[in-house]
């Protein structure tokens, strides 16, 4: 297997959304604390592992659907690249070291990254294929996450926290679905079963009520924190310029809406560097 293609199949760019791990340490003020050693890298470093296993896992499923999207049949196995035999080994090698590492931080760890790999499993067969329950999958990966952080660290998650953590990937997973909607056209359900499920208006219509629900919650959530009141701003344009983004046409997927568009980019720079400021000045 080339590198090339080992990488793309490994998706390292949507390995950004494991940073999540390191959100309640940042956030509790306790970063300032922590000694620099390997043992520090290792929640991420598991969940890379165990959300690349999911990645591969749901080609594996998604292959001949996959095959004739204008978009997807370039990846590794639907293109044929890569065999289903090696992809299937990689899948049960990448799940094995994501639980031995996991299993090295501690067992309530290890059983957040279990509890992932079964999401990622049972969305790849079935949730996926059923409407509201596909949105709801996807961000529960990433409170698993965000709490998993929290167990590896030593934190506790804020309710506040943890409402803004789900209905963000909520908005996000209902910008996506909107996006491949307006990408896929007519074709739409042969790619996606439900997105024929859903009713005209219905995805931008709760990619709008979830962003509205982001701006309150994080807005209490800041409240609770003073300093980072003046980062709610921050928020709102962050969710604007993604509907901005989805509206023009562009990718909804949220790492590559990240890393591609400037403004949004700048804005989660801003973000991380105002509340470092706040947190611990």
């Amino acid at each position: 297997m080339k590198p090339d293609v080992f990488l793309r199949l490994l998706r390292p760019h949507q390995w950004i959304k494991n940073l999540m791990v390191y959100f309640p340490l940042f956030l509790s003020g306790s970063l300032a604390h922590v000694r620099l050693n390997p043992s520090v890298f290792l929640p991420f470093l598991s969940f890379c592992c165990a959300s690349s296993a999911g990645y591969i896992f749901n080609d594996l499923i998604d292959r001949r659907r996959d095959a004739v999207h204008p978009d997807k049949q370039s990846r590794p196995i639907p293109s044929g690249q890569v065999s289903v035999c090696s992809a299937a080994v990689l899948c049960v090698g990448l799940s094995v070291i994501a639980g031995l590492s996991g299993l090295a931080i501690s067992k309530s760890f290890a059983l957040f990254i279990a509890a992932y790999l079964l999401t990622a499993v049972c969305y790849s067969l079935l949730l996926k294929e059923i409407a509201v329950l596909d949105i709801y999958a996807i961000s529960l990966g990433f409170v698993l996450r965000l709490y998993g952080g929290g167990v590896a660290f030593y934190v506790d998650v804020t309710d506040w926290l943890f409402l803004t953590v789900f209905l963000l990937s909520v908005f996000l997973s209902f910008g996506k679905r909107y996006s491949e909607m307006r990408l896929l056209g007519d074709d739409a359900g042969l790619h996606r079963r439900t997105l024929e499920e859903y009713p005209r208006g219905f995805l931008e219509g709760g990619m709008y009520l979830s962003g509205a629900a982001v701006l309150v919650t994080y807005a209490m959530y800041a409240i609770k924190h003073p300093p980072m009141v003046y980062s709610v701003p921050l928020c709102l344009f962050g969710l604007l310029r993604y509907q901005i983004r989805i509206k023009g046409g562009a990718s909804g997927d949220p790492t590559e809406s990240l890393l591609r568009d400037l403004p949004l980019l700048a804005t989660g720079m801003i973000w991380v560097i105002y509340s470092a400021w706040s947190i611990y000045r």
